[in-house]
Parts: C-alpha cells; structure tokens; sequence
C-alpha cells in the first residue's frame, strides 16, 4: 500500500510537471486572484498569502497531489513553499489547480511557517470560476486569463486566521477537498 500511494503521489508531480510548461508564472496567478471577485479584498486586508500557481491531483481511491508555491508578506517575496497531499476514498480522475492562501495576522502566518502545517478536516477552500489558458508552441509559451468582478464571484472568510481560494485549471476529478494538504516553508536566503 505505501509503495502504491508513493506512485500515486509520484503521478501527481509528474501530472504538474507537465502541466508547468503551461502554467502562468507566480505573477500572473497572482494578477488573477487579485482580480477574482472578493478574493481581490484580501490582498488589502491579509498580513501575507502563499500562491501556488499549479498543484496537479490525480487519484484512483488512493490519491495525491503536490505543488510549489511561495509566500509574501505585505507584497513581498519571504519564502517558498511545498504542498503534498495523501487521501483515500472515492475519488478518481485528475485535475490541476492554482492555490492561494491568505493570511489573516503574524500568528496565521506563523503557524503555516512552523514546519510541517497541515489543513484540518473541516477546512475548505473557495472556488474562484474565473478561466485561465495557457499554451506552448513554437513561438513559446503564452497565458492569458479571463477575472474581471463579472467573470468571478466568490464569499471568503477567515477561519482560523486563513482564507483559501482556488481556480480549476484543467482535468476533471470528483474529489476536492484541503484535508490531508501538508506543507513545508523555506525562507528565502537559507540553505
């Protein structure tokens, strides 16, 4: 069983892998939430927030995720981020996300930074419908993205000092959930 969900996990990196070379860089993910419907309040009122531009999930009763992110606080560049995700239960298909977490003071922040934070069950995150295209070609890779106030409408709140949003990318999973999501901080200039 373990050596199964270590190739479901695997899976899921390749799955965002491959979707990076038609993923938006941290900046225009960024730009999309901040132009997302409410989520673009919390940039004002939030002490910090980690992006994660892609998370690719996959899964077939056994699943898993994974993506790299970084964190800003007050706009600017702190740490990176990893996410990982383990579940079970019924779920199959696959997917690929962009994540943003906002932070609601120093002691939010803290928490998520002390290590090893992970999501609790009854956490949840919301989701943003605003579109997001990417393509690679010849001449390069190209992204654009559709958020304006019409085209996103979301209602977040803190709950526990955090807010959670998330824009669906591509694929499709019946399946979505924070729970079992596990991150690791790293500040920027260490080793």
């Amino acid at each position: 069983m373990k050596r199964f969900s270590q190739l479901l996990l695997f899976l899921a990196t390749m799955f965002a892998a491959a979707s990076a070379a038609y993923a938006a860089n941290y900046q225009d993910t960024i730009a999309l939430f901040k132009n997302a419907g409410e989520s673009a309040a919390f940039f004002h009122k939030s002490y910090a927030y980690a992006v994660f531009p892609n998370i690719g999930e996959g899964g077939l009763l056994v699943g898993g995720a994974y993506g790299k992110g970084r964190v800003y606080v007050h706009g600017q560049l702190v740490g990176d981020a990893t996410m990982k995700q383990l579940s079970v239960g019924f779920q199959a298909g696959g997917k690929d996300f962009s994540q943003i977490i906002f932070f609601q003071d120093k002691r939010a922040l803290d928490q998520f930074e002390s290590g090893s934070f992970e999501f609790s069950a009854g956490a949840s995150a919301i989701a943003v419908t605003a579109s997001a295209n990417a393509s690679a070609g010849t001449d390069g890779v190209t992204s654009g993205a559709s958020a304006g106030k019409r085209d996103a409408r979301t209602d977040g709140v803190y709950n526990d000092g955090m807010a959670v949003f998330t824009i669906a990318k591509g694929g499709l999973m019946y399946a979505a959930t924070l729970a079992g999501q596990k991150f690791t901080y790293k500040p920027r200039g260490t080793d």
